[in-house]
This record gives C-alpha cells, sequence and structure tokens, in this order.
C-alpha cells in the first residue's frame, strides 16, 4: 500500500471510530469537505500535512497519534 491510500484509510477508519461523517469533519476542522474526499479518493496524490494537521485537530487527535497505526508499517517505497 501507497502513503496516499494509508492516509485516506486512516482517515476513513477514525471517522468510524469517533462516529462522525466526512461533511462534519470537514466543518469541525475548518477545511472544505472537497479537501477531504480528494484525499480519499485519487484527486490528491499529496496531502498536505497542514491539511492532515487541521484533520487531527476536527478529530481531537495529535499527528502523531494519527500515524501511530499498524497501517503506516509497511508503505511502499516511492523510489523504485
Amino acid at each position: 500500500m501507497n502513503a496516499k491510500k494509508a492516509v485516506a484509510n486512516r482517515i476513513r477508519e477514525l471517522c468510524r471510530e469517533q462516529n462522525i461523517a466526512v461533511n462534519s469533519l470537514a466543518n469541525t476542522a475548518g477545511v472544505p469537505p472537497s479537501t477531504i474526499y480528494s484525499m480519499l479518493n485519487e484527486k490528491s496524490q499529496n496531502p498536505g500535512v497542514v491539511s492532515l494537521q487541521k484533520i487531527c485537530d476536527g478529530l481531537n487527535i495529535t499527528l502523531r497519534q494519527f500515524f501511530d497505526n499498524d497501517i503506516f508499517d509497511n508503505i511502499e517505497q516511492e523510489i523504485k
């Protein structure tokens, strides 16, 4: 799995855990819903750290908590 898909999967997982819809997360995080949807789909190949920080703020977690998940242990190398 590449990093982009891992980030998307982690956002979905956290939304499920907190029982929050993507639109609600966008409102809480102060970002347009399109920003989150582009991260969840193939439109955004490089989710920005500032956007991720805002999403984490909306979920009441830290960036460390966001990335502290097994999904990030086996990320494919980008340079081949």
